[in-house]
């Protein structure tokens, strides 16, 4: 299991006074916000409980575009142009119209943080109090704020909502050295009465794991089940809870991405790609006020309007989620054999990457994107106390 990487000792410094942007959370969102502000000029900070890249909570896994737009093709490890569906009366191959790949997380977040320009500290975020940030080595005030903690939202106002009351799934997964050639899905009760199971090939490992809808449901038995049912060792265990409905995107002055605002896909469990998304999208709009073109509270207005035009979206792929749970298993598999024809798949997997397409990271006409590229003095930065 992965351990807190914080400062000890002489490097246990405390944390005081301002800087222009806080970024709270260093995984896909918060390295997102941070890679569009990398040529405004202003005193950005992150900061995390864990090192850059240190602890993985999915099985990584995103269109192979969005590694290919962001330059972070280095941590790249499988690509896979099917994806195999398995139900207990039939198995059907999809055939993708684009392509899929597993990558390094580690990897992943070193390169997306090297395109950015920012300072970065481990501390572990309790609270706020409006723009200063409490965290268990000091307060640190910033004008713009971004939440991109997970799920707990622990920016936001009010008491957070626990699992299992919170709109959220509970995912496991292992990771036994070996390898494949097959990205493959199980929609099967014998694993999870509502979710799914998976096998992710990623080089020199495979990522298999179970996800329930339902987060009263404990995980651990069926990933080591499905795990041995596929001559894998149950090894190197990793979980996570997984939001499954969106949520505001900002709330007093605060702006949050990733899974903070619910930017996980339902049914799929994809957050990867909605989290560099909407990543993207906050810093851009970071990026107009940092140049002076646009207030905070126009950026709050415009990326809140931005994250709640996807929402139908959302809300239409957990209808579906909530619908496969109740189809009967013999009927399941005639409806996957329905909808594995190339004319379906096409439409239908093009417009789910249509959800969060990379191109949106190339398109500089897009609402948001800096019509100017000047870079401003420095005006802020995160001072040590002595």
């Amino acid at each position: 299991m992965p351990t807190r990487a914080t400062k000890r000792g002489a490097e246990r410094t405390p944390l005081h006074g301002d800087c222009d942007v806080l970024i709270c959370g260093a995984s896909f969102a918060g390295l997102a916000v941070a890679r569009e502000l990398a040529d405004s000029g202003a005193g950005v900070l992150v900061i995390d409980r864990y090192e850059i890249g240190e602890r993985q909570t999915s099985a990584c896994g995103i269109p192979t575009g969005w590694l290919e737009a962001l330059g972070l093709m280095d941590a790249h490890q499988q690509t896979f142009g099917e994806l195999v569906v398995h139900s207990p009366h039939a198995t059907v191959r999809y055939r993708l119209p684009w392509t899929f790949s597993t990558f390094d997380y580690r990897t992943l977040c070193g390169a997306l943080a090297a395109q950015g320009r920012f300072e970065f500290e481990t501390a572990k975020v309790d609270g706020r109090t409006g723009c200063t940030v409490h965290t268990d080595r000091g307060e640190i005030d910033a004008p713009l704020i971004v939440d991109a903690l997970g799920w707990r939202r622990t920016l936001g106002s009010g008491a957070p909502v626990q699992p299992p009351e919170a709109y959220l799934s509970r995912g496991l997964e292992v990771h036994p050295h070996g390898g494949g050639q097959d990205l493959e899905v199980w929609i099967d009760r014998a694993y999870v009465p509502a979710g799914y199971g998976w096998s992710f090939p990623a080089d020199n490992e495979v990522r298999v794991g179970v996800g329930s809808f339902d987060p009263r449901f404990h995980v651990k038995h069926p990933t080591v089940q499905l795990a041995e049912d596929l001559r894998r060792d149950p090894v190197r265990y990793q979980g996570n809870w997984i939001p499954h409905r969106i949520r505001e995107a900002t709330e007093d002055g605060i702006f949050f991405a990733g899974d903070s605002a619910g930017h996980c896909l339902p049914l799929t469990a994809e957050g990867i790609r909605t989290a560099l998304y909407f990543g993207v999208a906050c810093g851009r709009e970071l990026h107009e006020v940092l140049a002076g073109r646009q207030s905070r509270e126009a950026a709050l207005a415009a990326y809140g309007a931005f994250s709640a035009a996807h929402r139908w979206k959302f809300e239409a792929m957990l209808r579906v989620q909530r619908l496969i749970p109740r189809i009967p298993p013999r009927l399941l598999g005639p409806a996957l054999r329905g909808t594995g024809s190339r004319l379906f798949t096409d439409w239908s997997f093009r417009h789910y990457l249509q959800i969060a397409p990379p191109e949106f990271v190339l398109r500089r006409d897009t609402p948001g994107w800096p019509a100017t590229e000047r870079p401003r003095e420095r005006v802020g930065a995160v001072r040590h106390a002595a």
